[in-house]
């Protein structure tokens, strides 16, 4: 019965417990609505201050390349002499992965095709979209001012921006590659990811182009100085093999890829972002929570704070 009657206590005060929680919940109600309310109004107008995002991709099929024959004891001379001929194959997603990646050829491509201009915001702006068609909130919030950054600056900008608005990605199943390009101008997204495909895949085939032209220039070198029957049919089986690659890779139009779908401008109400209703909805809730948690914890600092200020009754 002694039990019992503890358990009746425990009860007793857990439920306390929660009428007093509910209770100062209740007691703070409008403090909490002001304050969910006040951040969910931030977070509306920061939202319609983001214009529309939208993406253009395109499909690629890697197309196979030719694997190097074996040449035994004559690939350690011709590493020595600083010709690589290459025990593997470099498939074409990682090629292009890591070309797009490269710093020397971003500072490339934002040379050549002006792209610190191309991607400002000031040229950008006459395609954005906006909810309802309104952009009066963008507007206030974005002062059109000259930057006063130095070329480096908006160079480096430029490139480090880049890095997020081109994306590409391999299927592992498949094996397909998608190239994407994300951009508030829909009609440059397009025109950028077709800029990106062609030079990426130009820059590629201009390396291997050069490789295997030295390769070719070393091996016909060997060829002429030696006597050896069946050295010269490996080497000369070799040469035609590379020369075969390189006619394969002036052939295509993209080097090591063939275009399955080609991108297209995408539709002005096929954006990818920004999930507007979603970031709303994130924010009210935690708005929420944020003010329930900081009234208990305002509540609690009282409490102890009157604790310390009541006078202490002798023992």
């Amino acid at each position: 019965m002694q039990h019992t009657g503890n358990n009746n206590n425990c009860i007793d005060e857990d439920e306390i417990d929660l009428r007093e929680l509910f209770g100062t919940i209740w007691a703070n109600k409008f403090k909490i609505a002001i304050f969910t309310f006040i951040v969910t109004s931030l977070t509306i107008v920061y939202v319609l201050t983001k214009p529309n995002q939208y993406t253009s991709s395109t499909i690629l099929a890697p197309q196979g390349q030719t694997k190097s024959i074996s040449l035994g004891g004559l690939s350690s001379l011709a590493s020595m002499a600083g010709v690589n001929v290459g025990g593997g194959v470099m498939d074409a997603y990682h090629s292009l992965k890591i070309i797009l990646g490269s710093y020397a050829f971003e500072k490339m491509m934002v040379k050549k095709y002006h792209l610190i201009n191309l991607l400002s915001t000031s040229n950008m702006k006459k395609e954005f979209v906006f909810p309802f068609g309104y952009n009066g909130m963008y507007n206030l919030f974005h002062s059109s001012k000259k930057s006063n950054k130095s070329y480096a600056d908006k160079e480096y900008l430029t490139i480090k921006a880049l890095k997020k608005i081109i994306s590409i990605s391999s299927s592992k199943k498949s094996g397909a590659i998608t190239m994407s390009v994300k951009l508030p101008d829909r009609f440059l997204a397009k025109r950028l990811l077709d800029i990106y495909l062609k030079n990426s895949t130009a820059y590629l085939r201009t390396i291997d182009m050069k490789n295997i032209k030295q390769k070719i220039k070393y091996y016909q070198k060997e060829l002429a100085g030696t006597n050896n029957i069946q050295l010269k049919t490996q080497i000369s089986q070799y040469i035609a093999n590379l020369m075969q690659k390189e006619v394969f890779a002036n052939a295509n139009p993209y080097y090591t890829v063939k275009q399955i779908t080609k991108p297209e401008v995408p539709y002005i109400k096929d954006k990818a972002g920004p999930k507007r209703a979603l970031i709303v909805i994130v924010a009210f809730i935690t708005s929420i929570i944020l003010a329930v948690f900081g009234v208990f914890f305002v509540e609690f600092l009282k409490n102890n704070k009157e604790e310390d200020m009541s006078p202490k009754t002798n023992q």
